[in-house]
């Protein structure tokens, strides 16, 4: 047989998209030609593939050898490819049978020894293959990536030669373990925070409804202690929330870490990071850091010190929950539905307003500082916090709720979110007019809070979403009038701040 097909996934986005590779043997002066925008990586295959075959104990045809990967108008990267073309050129040759091949799906690298690689992104391409019905053949250093969706029938080879052998009994090949689970999963503990009473309630609060959340205040008093522990207040992620997560991080250079299956991801970028690092983006799009905090926590600490354009791609982000990554060659979406916990000093020094007459910042140095965050993205987070710096007797006194406290009071009001159908930060505005009903005399507090802070109708549908999370860890099903004025301290800081 001069003609054989075998199958591979591309990597497009957070898409993994099938990928036909047709190889066909003909008479002619011996060549081997690829085609369908293959990049220089696709196109280095020919002489791994080449020095694969030969070293593993098989010929490599002396003919014109075309290899076509398919759809010829999908762009093709990288050397996840390899393993197919060389089951193809084997296949096509007679040298194994084709027709088992159809039945699987090929994702691995080969060394010129013809030894397995791992490669980039292969939870994506998994998940793509159990939806099709295939069984996906992978190194074994993406085993235990693999091995984490459910119900996919995913196996390993270390060598070409582990599947030449029984070409037709693939499905004896061993089968992808997942890696041993982790048992420490978020070892910060709020405990560890002494004073701070009303940052940590918000810190409670805004786990509770995924609310957004700003802390203001001067260095050393704790805002980057009590960000660190926010993702130890969350419920631990689902099955198919820990596949969407992980999917997105085995899109990323670092490659997803399988011992950390299940814990909510915590991305920390520093102030100098590029908007290309947080949205995305690249040649091949890759997910930046709002994505890979999917599901989990972003905080951006010196908040003022990132470019101003740079903190700007947060803004549609944290509205719609995706971001969408347009080059040339086409687009891609990434989904991001993270948490922002962002913090910042009151002024240039970071000393303004903690009572100390440390600060010698002039009005107009302390406007430019501010003035550094848009007012639009302020407006989008839910919780401006200040967090003041604290008496030596504060630090001495007894330690409040640990985390494991905590979390299940969060676990309690979310099940109570999620029975009206999503978190309160997520509900629409039909969804925050049906589920934030007020009386009248709280209707008339609001009314003053938006006259007297000059809040926008964004800012005012948040002070509700506010309202109907501090309800739900009070496991109340009205808003009450302290609900509503806690919700309206939190959006409105102290005339300090």
């Amino acid at each position: 047989m001069s003609l054989a097909v075998t199958f591979s996934r591309a990597q497009l986005g957070a898409q993994a998209l099938l990928v036909s590779v047709e190889v066909h043997i003909a008479n002619g002066l011996p060549a081997l030609a690829i085609v369908g925008l293959p990049e220089a990586a696709v196109r280095e295959s020919r002489e791994r593939v080449r020095s694969a075959l030969v070293n593993s104990g098989y010929d490599f045809p002396p003919k014109r050898i075309t290899v076509n990967l398919a759809p010829a108008d999908l762009p093709k990267q990288g050397g996840r490819y390899d393993l197919a073309i060389a089951l193809g050129i084997l296949a096509a040759s007679g040298q194994i049978p084709a027709e088992p091949l159809a039945e699987c799906e090929f994702i691995a690298e080969l060394a010129l020894s013809g030894e397995t690689r791992a490669v980039s992104g292969i939870l994506p391409s998994v998940l793509a293959a159990r939806t099709a019905g295939r069984r996906l053949i992978c190194a074994p250093g993406n085993g235990a990536e693999a091995a984490l969706a459910r119900g996919a029938r995913v196996c390993v080879a270390a060598h070409l030669q582990e599947i030449c052998a029984q070409p037709d009994r693939l499905d004896a090949l061993p089968a992808a373990e997942p890696a041993p689970a982790k048992t420490n999963a978020h070892s910060a503990d709020l405990s560890d925070v002494r004073g701070q009473s009303r940052a940590k309630r918000a810190l409670e609060v805004a786990a509770s409804g995924a609310h957004h959340m700003l802390l203001i205040g001067p260095p050393g008093t704790g805002k980057t202690l009590l960000a660190s522990r926010l993702a130890g207040l969350l419920p631990p992620l689902s099955d198919d929330e820990a596949l969407e997560s992980a999917a997105l991080a085995s899109l990323a250079a670092h490659g997803f870490n399988p011992a950390a299956w299940k814990l909510r991801p915590f991305r920390s970028p520093h102030h100098t990071a590029s908007a290309a690092a947080l949205a995305g983006g690249g040649r091949n799009p890759r997910p930046g850091e709002i994505s890979l905090a999917h599901h989990g926590v972003l905080f951006l600490d010196e908040l003022p010190e990132f470019k101003r354009h740079v903190l700007e791609v947060l803004r549609e982000p944290m509205e719609s929950g995706k971001v969408n990554v347009s080059r040339a060659t086409g687009q891609v979406e990434f989904p991001a539905r993270f948490q922002l916990i962002a913090a910042m000093n009151p002024c240039p020094c970071g000393y303004f307003g903690d009572g100390s007459d440390r600060c010698r910042c002039s009005g107009d140095q302390v406007a430019r500082y501010r003035q550094r965050v848009s007012g639009p993205l302020l407006d989008r987070i839910d919780l401006h916090i200040e967090v003041p710096r604290i008496a030596w007797r504060a630090l001495q006194a007894p330690p409040g709720d640990d985390s494991a406290t905590v979390r299940e009071r969060v676990g309690r009001a979310r099940r109570r979110q999620y029975a009206r159908g999503c978190l309160n930060a997520q509900l629409s505005l039909r969804q925050t007019d049906a589920a934030c009903r007020l009386r009248a005399r709280d209707r008339r507090l609001l009314e003053q809070a938006v006259e007297r802070f000059g809040l926008s109708a964004r800012a005012v549908h948040r002070i509700l979403k506010l309202a109907r999370t501090i309800a739900d860890l009070a496991d109340s099903d009205e808003i009450a009038t302290l609900h509503l004025q806690e919700a309206v301290g939190y959006r409105c800081p102290g005339p300090g701040f």
